[in-house]
């Protein structure tokens, strides 16, 4: 497969927390081995760790969240998500096709992250006190 051919995905699924770190990890890599042998290229994978859910997914409150990016063929979104099917310790996926503008965001924010350490911190103004309105006669109306 050309490079030309190739789109950018991101995929984010939801591994059953019960599982210990070793096991999520196995899976992890399982996922990764996966993507490889469909000629993908994997740019980055993130573990977000344990978070609650907003509500329950198979009588299950809590899952353990991991984000890949990759990049592969038209082909790896109905080959992925087969592949989620089957694996019984996701509870949820999501895979998306990345636009043209998203990735040029995405380039200019790590462009702008990469300029900025080198800047000074910007300094915290000086509090100051709005000073109290006075009527029409002169007299302070403090409450």
């Amino acid at each position: 497969m050309n490079q030309q051919s190739k789109r950018s995905y991101e995929t984010i699924f939801i591994v059953n927390a019960t599982l210990d770190d070793a096991q999520i990890e196995h899976l992890i890599e399982k996922l990764k081995e996966f993507l490889v042998k469909q000629g993908s290229d994997i740019q980055s994978v993130e573990s977000w760790g344990r978070k609650r859910l907003a509500y329950s997914i198979q009588k299950k409150n809590n899952g353990f969240y991991v984000l890949c990016e990759f990049s592969a063929g038209p082909e790896i979104g109905a080959k992925l998500e087969r592949y989620y099917a089957l694996e019984e310790n996701v509870i949820r996926f999501l895979i998306v096709q990345l636009t043209d503008k998203a990735l040029r965001a995405r380039r200019e924010k790590a462009a702008a992250e990469t300029e900025t350490p080198g800047d000074e911190p910007a300094k915290p103004l000086p509090k100051t006190t709005p000073p109290a309105a006075d009527n029409a006669d002169g007299e302070n109306n403090a409450a």
